[in-house]
């Protein structure tokens, strides 16, 4: 048992069963022992591997599309460029370089990276070193301004809550113990218009999962894209409604349970992007696959360009990065993008209408 185990166990022997999202918050943000508070959790020597780690093609092809936006909508200037839970900070230096030569982007752009872990602060610093860079720890410090906002991965590690359908009521699963074990169970009866509306589409045993934090966040940038203008990117898997268990753990790029391995392991579940998207006051485009995306956006032209200059086994490992951001066995149709846009803006380039 780790140590953060241990106190979520002690918390829960004290005080009775906790919400699936309380566990989560608690193993992924502890202050001291959680997951991303006090670990290096990306790359081949962590536990999972984001599409920005696996090739500059996508961070590159992000930045065009962001640009491409900007300048669609008047080259507004200043604007801010957003990045929600931005990693090691390859995402933002790939998507800079990317821009470097779109006529007064960079000088028009107040950069500003919303990250809540200290250690991957100062990673970033390290990695974004020479740009004048902003941090901040919420949304909230966000101005007055159009956004061009991109969130690949960040909204499946926002805590969730679980709801099982048992007969004509919905009873909410929570984390228990059993023989002084972790253990998923059922609580009280949980009630919601949200909850009520699914009577109609799901059956006995069937479980639904909300985000409460997902949509005010979205709602929130929404209303600044849709009232200053802008672009928001949100890149993630799951799908447009919530069905069945998705809470998964990864460690070392093996699934594991999630009550192993407790601030060890990274911790999320899929996003609902019909829920994210539902009352949002911006425009949002159709959900699309990430491969379909990319391939829209050139990503096979630039992937032969940059081929022309390798060779051996580097060669065969930026084919292998193609594959695995496009193909649908891959990332490319388990990973979904979807765009909010302001209502008198263009439509944003690499989705269907």
């Amino acid at each position: 048992m780790t140590e953060l185990a241990a106190i979520i166990t002690a918390e829960i022997s004290e005080n009775g069963p906790m919400p699936i999202s309380q566990f989560m918050s608690t193993a992924l943000f502890h202050p001291t022992l959680g997951y991303y508070t006090s670990r290096t959790v990306f790359g081949h020597s962590g536990d999972f591997v984001t599409a920005p780690e696996i090739s500059q093609m996508f961070g590159e092809l992000v930045g065009l599309a962001l640009a491409q936006s900007w300048i669609d909508q008047g080259r507004p200037s200043p604007f801010q460029l957003v990045e929600l839970g931005p990693g090691r900070g390859t995402l933002m230096s790939d998507l800079l370089r990317a821009t470097k030569g779109v006529a007064g982007f960079h000088q028009a752009a107040q950069i500003i990276l919303i990250e809540a872990s200290p250690n991957l602060t100062q990673i970033q610093r390290s990695t974004l070193s020479g740009y004048d860079i902003t941090w901040a720890d919420s949304i909230h410090a966000l101005q007055e301004l159009p956004t061009f906002l991109i969130a690949n991965e960040f909204f499946d590690a926002l805590p969730i809550r679980q709801y099982q359908r048992i007969d004509d009521v919905w009873r909410e699963r929570v984390i228990g113990l059993k023989d002084d074990a972790l253990t998923i169970g059922l609580g009280g009866v949980a009630q919601s218009p949200y909850l009520l509306q699914r009577m109609s589409d799901t059956v006995d045993g069937d479980i639904v999962e909300t985000c409460p934090q997902a949509a005010p966040l979205v709602d929130q940038i929404g209303t600044l894209i849709e009232t200053k203008g802008g672009l928001g990117l949100i890149f993630d898997y799951g799908n447009w409604r919530s069905l069945g268990d998705t809470l998964q753990a990864l460690r070392a790029h093996d699934h594991v349970s999630p009550l192993d391995h407790i601030g060890h392991a990274d911790i999320t579940a899929h996003v609902d992007f019909e829920a994210l998207v539902q009352t949002c006051p911006a425009r949002h485009t159709p959900m699309t696959d990430q491969g379909v995306w990319l391939e829209r956006l050139g990503i096979t032209a630039r992937a032969q360009t940059l081929a022309r200059a390798l060779s051996g086994a580097a060669l065969e490992n930026h084919i292998h990065a193609h594959r695995r951001l496009t193909h649908p066995d891959e990332m490319g149709k388990l990973f979904k993008v979807i765009a909010l846009y302001p209502s008198t803006a263009p439509y944003p380039v690499g989705f269907d209408t």
